[in-house]
């Protein structure tokens, strides 16, 4: 199916129900192995493709567009995203915008090329200096600005330069596999990504993130209050609770909106960083899970969040087989979805940190779908974050993983 030239150009929305996937999925195919996963792929090349609940946008498509812009947010609804990923933060003034961190600004956009802003920056940019060894730094925040300074910034795509002597050289450093061709984008305020995502006809998936100032903020603004700002956009704007899946890192604010917010806590997502953050955690050993999987569920989460190579891990002969993990939650009754596909480098070196529990049975970007056949049909994924959701939208439609606009059991 073939849009009207002015949907292509980033001032009207797609077609609501069509995906373009385009030629990376089939790339993908075609360094994937001989067998029947590849011969049952391949019958779908040329077939059209539709919206898809378990393709969800990680960031919009960061891989090719600066994240969290309005344009990333349009690659990712084109490819056929049915839900689609704003990392929340707050503004000086209390506002939410869409960033992965809070203080993020000296990486993502053109903060430090804008003297006026970057003044405000909680740690203005410091050039490398080669004799010390000092590496270039900078911390610029959203808490930093107001809402109306961070919205005349420019995205750029997450890179910088360490070895930099200048603020221009420091937003350098892009991944040899990215590229710059389609920045800078335009950055986006929470209501605004609510507007947009709210006319493209997709889903949500809100991240409260964890701030990086002390909290209460300034005093009065409690992490309770931000929880439940972020919820009431979207009870302002009149999206219904089944659109919204809100998430967050931090265990008390899922238990939080379960607690406050029940309609939305249904769909709420516990991302699981407990490989960081809990001493002794082992995704293969289910002794070391604290909270368990059955006290989670018995806390009324529904939905846990984990990185994929906890799901994963290698089997016998080359085989992708499910984790510990990934039994001991299914064994709960939990619902999984995971994150987050195409964002490391190529997968010839082993795919890095995403895929560190079957690097020994990965060879090429290939490997990929090997690993999304597993999450689907041997581990049960009710959906996968992707950097490039024309994969997962073309995996999705060729398997038929929930139909055309899966939704999620809220009993």
């Amino acid at each position: 199916m073939a849009f009207p030239a002015a949907a292509q150009d980033g001032n009207l929305p797609p077609a609501p129900e069509a995906a373009l996937v385009g030629v990376r999925p089939l790339a993908l195919l075609d360094a994937l192995e001989d067998g029947p996963l590849k011969e049952k792929l391949a019958q779908c090349v040329g077939q059209p493709m539709q919206v898809s609940d378990w393709s969800i946008g990680h960031r919009g498509a960061p891989m090719q567009f600066p994240e969290h812009s309005r344009q990333s947010y349009l690659a990712a609804a084109r490819m056929g995203a049915g839900i689609i990923e704003c990392d929340v933060a707050f503004t000086k003034d209390r506002e939410l915008v869409c960033r992965h961190s809070q203080c993020d600004l000296h990486a993502t956009t053109d903060i430090l090329t804008r003297p006026g802003l970057a003044s405000k920056c909680t740690q203005p940019f410091t050039p490398a200096d080669a004799a010390t060894g000092t590496e270039a730094s900078a911390k610029c925040c959203t808490s930093d600005l107001t809402l109306a300074e961070f919205m005349s910034l420019k995205a750029k795509m997450d890179s910088s330069d360490k070895t930099a002597t200048t603020a221009e050289a420091y937003q350098g450093g892009n991944a040899t596999w990215r590229t710059t061709l389609y920045a800078p984008g335009t950055v986006m305020s929470h209501k605004g990504y609510i507007e947009l995502i709210k006319s493209l006809g997709r889903k949500f998936t809100p991240e409260l993130k964890t701030p990086e100032v002390a909290m209460p903020y300034e005093g009065d603004y409690t992490q309770e209050a931000y929880a439940a700002q972020m919820i009431a956009d979207y009870r302002d704007a009149g999206v219904p609770a089944s659109d919204v899946f809100p998430q967050s890192f931090r265990l008390d604010d899922v238990k939080f909106w379960i607690r406050n917010d029940p309609e939305f806590g249904k769909q709420a997502v516990y991302l699981d960083d407990r490989d960081e953050t809990l001493e002794g955690f082992d995704a293969m050993n289910p002794e070391t899970f604290k909270p368990t999987m059955q006290e989670l569920a018995d806390a009324g989460v529904k939905i846990v969040a984990p990185p994929l190579w906890m799901l994963v891990k290698s089997g016998e002969n080359g085989a992708i087989v499910p984790s510990p993990y990934a039994e001991e939650a299914k064994k709960a009754g939990l619902q999984i979805i995971t994150w987050s596909l195409e964002r490391s480098g190529p997968l010839a070196g082993g795919g890095g940190w995403y895929y560190q529990s079957i690097s020994d049975v990965v060879n090429d970007d290939g490997d990929m779908l090997r690993l999304l056949d597993t999450l689907a049909s041997d581990v049960g994924v009710i959906g996968v974050f992707s950097d490039w959701p024309a994969t997962t939208t073309f995996f999705a439609n060729c398997m038929g993983l929930g139909g055309q606009r899966a939704s999620i059991d809220r009993n």
